[in-house]
């Protein structure tokens, strides 16, 4: 019943940051146990699977209270926002003045709620939502995926890396007298000044989010890396020190963090954690801020959630929700899985680090995660250079996306590019990028070979 509940349309969103090898797994290749017919360019993606979503759900294991806290949480998650709370349908406050979305479920919606961009974009209709009269910009389009925008440089030429919201209340019945306009988004594509972003799954990530800094530098110390050339870095806190873990750069410490920041920037809406608008126009401050906040009435509706903000229910929601399931093992997809581990994927995509502490919710110690990232930050190189810095994280970096849930996704790397498997294995070969051996050693197999491995990377 709850996966009836919070299943979405089918979509895929994935990033491949490839990896390397070294010259042991070369040789290794040269051992072929499959026929020489073709090349590895000439396998296809499987595509997104068919069938009932394996993702989406609660943890299994949870303690009753913490179950109905789940679902009391994703209720919260897909509620929709308005300026006020006074749109039909729309009982949130505080979209605005500035926003990408009206939902946490808008972006996190395929293949259940939490997941990432939806086959039809949201986005699209919210242009015009309600009166607004805002353009949609040209590389926002129906069947592509959710995203948000970032400039690279200020007009004065100094960095900037900030989201710009595509859109704005202005015209909206409920945003009295607000008008601001949208940002120049035309001029910053033509001159190259804007990259994107699309959403990132939040399945399993409280056992993400339980994982030991120890366990990450423990993994990232592993000796085969640095005999391949690697040399990823973990993103840390400018505050602690310890290491941060979620976002396409792992700028984010914590979902709590992860969630305020969305709340604030994607929707608009300030909360305990971001207590203040980003659009300061007074004719637009039109709640009082912070605009979610602990609720203290005796009234609340189940009481942990109830009285918990926005902010932390929808950390709740992420931190409880499984994992991807991954589709049971056949003879190819072990292939592939082999295949996989002798090109050197494996090394950057670690298929399991234990969380080393104990996992609240379930009271499970040394829990597997099973998320194939060593959640450091990599060179993917100029074809995926972004040009925008995050924490220690430069333009050229991002995470090792974690590809569980891979066979449920749309949209590949961290602009939605491409929707094709292949053609992400390859856009992460380019001058500097610590993937160009790997991806040369994917170019050797013959199409037999990737196909497995393509099979494979769709299974999970």
């Amino acid at each position: 019943m709850l996966r009836g509940i919070l299943r979405r349309k089918r979509v895929v969103n994935i990033v491949f940051a490839g990896c390397l090898i070294g010259a042991a797994a070369q040789l290794a290749l040269t051992q072929n146990r499959f026929d020489n017919s073709g090349t590895a360019r000439e396998a296809t993606d499987p595509g997104v699977r068919k069938g009932e979503p394996r993702s989406g759900g609660p943890m299994p294991g949870l303690m009753s209270t913490y179950q109905d806290f789940f679902v009391a949480a994703a209720s919260r998650f897909q509620e929709v926002d308005s300026v006020s709370g006074t749109a039909a349908n729309e009982p949130g406050t505080g979209l605005g003045p500035r926003f990408n979305g009206n939902s946490c479920s808008g972006c996190h919606a395929y293949p259940t709620v939490g997941g990432s961009s939806p086959a039809s974009n949201p986005q699209v209709e919210l242009a015009t939502l309600d009166g607004a009269t805002n353009n949609i910009p040209s590389f926002i389009s129906i069947n592509g995926p959710v995203r948000e925008a970032r400039f690279i440089r200020n007009s004065d030429g100094t960095p900037d890396g900030g989201v710009h919201d595509l859109f704005v209340i202005s015209g909206r019945f409920d945003a009295g007298s607000c008008s601001v306009a949208q940002p120049d988004f035309a001029t910053a594509a033509a001159n190259n000044n804007v990259i994107f972003r699309i959403p990132t799954p939040m399945y399993g990530a409280g056992l993400v989010e339980s994982i030991t800094d120890t366990a990450i530098l423990s993994n990232a110390a592993n000796p085969a890396k640095a005999g391949a050339g690697i040399s990823g870095q973990p993103n840390r806190s400018g505050n602690d020190g310890t290491i941060s873990r979620f976002g396409w750069k792992a700028q984010n410490k914590s979902l709590l963090m992860f969630a305020g920041e969305a709340y604030n920037v994607e929707q608009g809406v300030t909360n305990e954690l971001f207590p203040n608008e980003r659009e300061e126009n007074p004719s637009c401050m039109l709640n009082a801020l912070p605009e979610d906040n602990t609720n203290l009435t005796t009234t609340a509706a189940y009481g942990p959630s109830g009285y918990s903000s926005d902010l932390v229910n929808f950390a709740m929601f992420a931190r409880l929700s499984a994992p991807p399931n991954p589709m049971p093992p056949t003879p190819q997809t072990n292939a592939g899985r082999q295949i996989f581990n002798q090109i050197g994927c494996n090394l950057c995509h670690t298929p399991s680090i234990n969380t080393g502490s104990t996992f609240t919710m379930t009271g499970q110690q040394n829990v597997p995660v099973n998320a194939f990232s060593d959640f450091l930050v990599h060179n993917m190189g100029s074809k995926l250079a972004d040009h925008v810095s995050q924490g220690v994280a430069n333009g050229n970096q991002f995470r090792t996306a974690p590809l569980w849930g891979l066979g449920e996704r749309i949209f590949f790397l961290h602009d939605g590019r491409t929707q094709d498997l292949v053609q992400a294995i390859e856009q992460h070969e380019s001058n500097g990028s610590e993937a160009n051996q790997v991806i040369n050693n994917f170019n050797q197999l013959t199409r037999t070979q990737a196909q497995a491995l393509l099979v494979f990377l769709r299974s999970l």
